[in-house]
């Protein structure tokens, strides 16, 4: 089945250089020059991944994030033409980003990055592995349905904050280190980013922890990686 791509970008010269290009590679795309029509075309279309430019007239792209956040899971890219730095990538995971690239996009990376998210997203919901249920009253994950619920209160994770969980529940114990959440989580594709693992632990912290600054789960192992710890009911 053709996967479809929403664009949501004001720069019409790339906008156009994006759509030939994503067809190319056998996408349906769909175009928005604005955040508000963004968000319409995105509720009428459902479409499974979303390249999103950050300054957007009429509505920014973090409000534009923040609303799909609201009501779906599906992979978010957005687009900046200023330099990403570690607070850059945290105010998107706190608007419910995904992935970042700079402007212009490297056609290579580019496509890239949007095969990644797009496995990323569909192995988040693979059924397959032994380990599918994690409760200890506090926190709940039902790996099959993608439900977590944190102090009672159900939650939202990005794809991205969705799987990295759950590669630390089925690992219980084990010490991953940051290479192999990389290759886990991310994929292949991404070999250099080696402070994606520690962002967005930290952000993946704030959302699950009784206490981020003092994790239950999570633990740091010094120069290494993180381990998970379980407390299962």
């Amino acid at each position: 089945m053709t996967q479809t791509i929403l664009i949501i970008e004001d720069d019409e010269e790339l906008s156009r250089l994006l759509q030939i290009d994503l067809k190319r590679h056998n996408f349906n795309v769909m175009v928005a020059r604005n955040g508000l029509d963004g968000l319409k075309t995105f509720q009428e279309t459902l479409p499974d991944l979303v390249v999103l430019d950050v300054a957007l007239p009429l509505m920014d792209g973090f409000t534009v994030c923040e609303r799909i956040r609201e009501i779906s899971h599906v992979p978010i890219l957005m687009m900046t033409a200023h330099a990403v730095t570690e607070q850059d990538i945290a105010e998107g995971l706190n608007r419910g980003a995904d992935e970042y690239m700079i402007k212009p996009l490297g056609k290579i990376e580019f496509h890239a990055r949007i095969k990644a998210l797009l496995r990323r997203a569909r192995l988040s919901e693979d059924s397959t592995q032994t380990i599918t249920h994690y409760d200890d009253d506090y926190l709940i994950v039902d790996l099959k349905t993608r439900r977590v619920s944190v102090g009672g209160n159900d939650i939202r994770l990005t794809p991205t904050e969705f799987k990295l969980l759950a590669t630390f529940i089925r690992n219980p114990g084990d010490v991953m280190s940051f290479q192999q959440l990389l290759e886990t989580v991310w994929g292949p594709e991404y070999t250099s980013e080696h402070h994606y693992p520690r962002i967005y632990v930290s952000h993946l912290r704030r959302k699950v922890e009784p206490d981020a600054k003092n994790p239950t789960y999570i633990h740091n192992e010094y120069g290494v990686g993180y381990r998970f710890v379980g407390h299962e009911s």
